[in-house]
């Protein structure tokens, strides 16, 4: 992750955007160098700032969200994209993970999720809500690479950005029982890391 991660941020609703400025302007080791009122003038901030992070609203005018995201994909791979919208029904989880976005922002969420979201997401991680464990689920039984129950609940966890001793703690299991379950889900997934066990998931 950069000493400093620099954010681009886009959202038509003013209240949301200014909120977001200053939540972020307090932060340490996090720069907003750039908002915009429009799926355009995003673009245009992204090919002008080079973000670390663009957190993007899901619905803007003239270009949405997710269309600013293979926009971005295209021009500027190194740019991680957080889509930021206000429902976490099912249809939402999938179009966003199905765009391969880097993770999702909830408005309702508490600021230091928030925060820690775009912390994540600038360190490579996929940064997905609780939502998204029910979708897990639902792949769980699905192809050869199976994964046990175990395996899917840490994955899940993993899914909304917790590292290995957070997870340990939410399971009541070792940090050792952790790396164990990640290495025989990397091994079933036929992946190296736990954003790509992640993102392969998801994606089923």
């Amino acid at each position: 992750m950069p000493d400093v991660v620099r954010v681009v941020l886009a959202d038509d609703h003013a209240l949301v955007l200014e909120g977001l400025r200053s939540l972020l302007g307090g932060q340490k080791g996090i720069r907003v160098v750039a908002t915009a009122t429009d799926g355009e003038r995003l673009l245009d901030a992204v090919e002008r700032f080079r973000p670390d992070v663009a957190v993007v609203d899901i619905r803007m005018p003239y270009m949405d969200g997710l269309t600013c995201l293979q926009r971005i994909r295209e021009k500027h791979a190194g740019t991680k994209v957080l889509i930021l919208t206000a429902y976490d029904d099912g249809q939402t989880l999938q179009s966003v993970m199905a765009a391969r976005a880097d993770g999702l922002v909830l408005k309702t969420d508490p600021p230091e999720r928030t925060v820690n979201a775009i912390r994540q997401a600038a360190d490579g991680q996929l940064v997905f809500p609780a939502a998204a464990r029910r979708w897990l689920y639902d792949a769980r039984d699905a192809g050869p690479a199976a994964l046990s129950e175990r395996e899917t609940e840490v994955l899940s966890l993993v899914a909304e950005g917790m590292g290995n001793a957070e997870v340990a703690s939410r399971l009541h299991i070792s940090e050792n029982t952790v790396k164990f379950h990640l290495q025989n889900i990397y091994r079933r997934l036929e992946v190296s890391n736990r954003t790509e066990a992640t993102r392969k998931f998801l994606e089923r």
